[in-house]
């Protein structure tokens, strides 16, 4: 294990990729990843997990099917396993996704837009 801290900055600028999280650390079962959004992502849920965002640059919303939460840097939520929701951000945001090893990003609903798991930077 190498002792030493993770930078985040340093992390983001090894990709340019949207919506593809590249995870950067694990403890225990859970992963933590970085990813880049821009644009709308899909409809989605996952069935069994709950997943947290954490804005650390920009701004983003995530869109539910009757409610949206607005993000800005600093802030941080967790969408309920199960809830359907969307993320986007108008221009680009960096964002660390928590949540257990395995989960794919766009949960049931593959696609365009579905990231290679379990990617590391």
């Amino acid at each position: 294990m190498p002792i030493k801290p993770i930078c985040f900055k340093d992390k983001l600028a090894l990709f340019s990729e949207y919506w593809s999280p590249r995870v950067i650390a694990e403890m225990n079962n859970y992963q933590f990843k970085l990813a880049k959004f821009s644009g709308e992502f899909v409809w989605h849920d996952h069935k069994d997990t709950d997943e947290v965002f954490i804005v650390l640059e920009g701004k983003m919303s995530i869109l539910f099917r009757e409610d949206k939460v607005d993000l800005s840097a600093g802030e941080m939520f967790v969408v309920p396993k199960g809830i359907e929701h969307k993320p986007e951000a108008s221009d680009e945001c960096h964002v660390m996704l928590i949540e257990p090893k395995g989960v794919i990003n766009t949960g049931e609903s593959s696609g365009e837009l579905t990231a290679e798991n379990n990617v590391w930077i």
